[in-house]
């Protein structure tokens, strides 16, 4: 069982509770909902309601939801572009366009399939079956660096440092817009967008601090190619950010303009630096991968187009 404990926000207030809880918790539907209501799973403060309970300010709910069902994890034969590698971890550079760790519509071809094979039993296992060695992870359509476990106490040392923030992630990116400042930090808390549980957004409700500092390094017509270097690491935050100040990246069909760039094949964004002092040697690593063929092709575009 997985157990969620919800606080209704004032403009949560008055809506249905199977309504409220398929809003809040994400994969969840609302005949799911509304089951798990009937079934006695859900207590608002110490008791049971109906499904046509509706929410008040300061409702604490209990949800206890079904476990998901295991599924095989395969090893696949898949090419890695390893960057470094010994026996407590090893760093990859991801292409654009593979999903880190399985999910649902996606069991195979994803690099936890590639990093079965490729290491056979010798990921950590901290975070289970579907995501062994995954310490961190980056978008399906965004390219570069990403650190894997090899072994639980190289898991939970990078682990630490990240949650820290002394783990080093740098990241380039093409935004729309003439970014004025030559740097700027956006500072502003990232959550689950309300009502489209696929996106985040800046909110304070049910959000976690999110920092991104950036830099500009050069800046075209319509378009500013920067550098982005994370605070914290929340799920899309630097699309989500970029987007919030009014300079959304390039070919990304979820934060950005409906008129997308379709040939960049999602957004300009690549995990360009990694560095983290090591969990077990104590020495300081520190890596950097060029960006991709799309992303160099667009930037000498622009460039040329000055």
């Amino acid at each position: 069982m997985e157990r969620y404990e919800l606080t209704v926000a004032a403009e949560d207030a008055g809506e249905r509770l199977d309504k409220y809880l398929s809003e809040q918790i994400e994969g969840l539907s609302r005949s799911s909902a509304s089951r798990l209501i009937f079934e006695g799973k859900v207590t608002v403060g110490d008791a049971a309601v109906k499904k046509n309970y509706k929410t008040a300010v300061g409702d604490l709910i209990t949800v206890l939801t079904d476990s998901p069902q295991p599924v095989d994890v395969l090893p696949e034969d898949i090419p890695l572009d390893v960057v470094y590698e010994d026996e407590h971890l090893l760093v990859v550079n991801k292409p654009k366009g593979m999903v880190v760790h399985p999910a649902p519509g996606h069991f195979s071809g994803t690099l936890v399939n590639a990093l079965m094979y490729h290491c056979r039993d010798g990921l950590s296992g901290i975070n289970g079956e579907l995501r062994p060695g995954i310490v961190h992870r980056i978008d399906k359509n965004t390219s570069g660096l990403l650190a894997v476990a090899k072994s639980d106490i190289a898991h939970a040392g990078l682990s630490e440092q990240i949650k820290e923030h002394s783990f080093t992630r740098e990241y380039l990116a093409i935004c729309y817009g003439n970014i004025k400042e030559e740097e700027r930090t956006v500072d502003a808390p990232i959550g689950r967008h309300k009502t489209d549980r696929k996106r985040m957004c800046v909110t304070q409700l049910n959000s976690k601090p999110a920092v991104t500092h950036i830099k500009v390094l050069e800046r075209y017509n319509g378009f500013t190619y920067i550098l982005c270097r994370l605070e914290t690491g929340r799920t899309h935050q630097i699309r989500v950010h970029l987007s919030y100040i009014g300079h959304p990246i390039a070919g990304d069909d979820v934060y950005g303009p409906s008129k997308v760039i379709t040939q960049l094949n999602g957004q300009c964004l690549h995990a360009y630096k990694l560095g983290f002092v090591h969990p077990v040697t104590g020495e300081y690593l520190e890596f950097t991968a060029d960006p991709p063929e799309t992303f160099i092709q667009f930037r000498e575009k622009l460039r040329n187009q000055l």
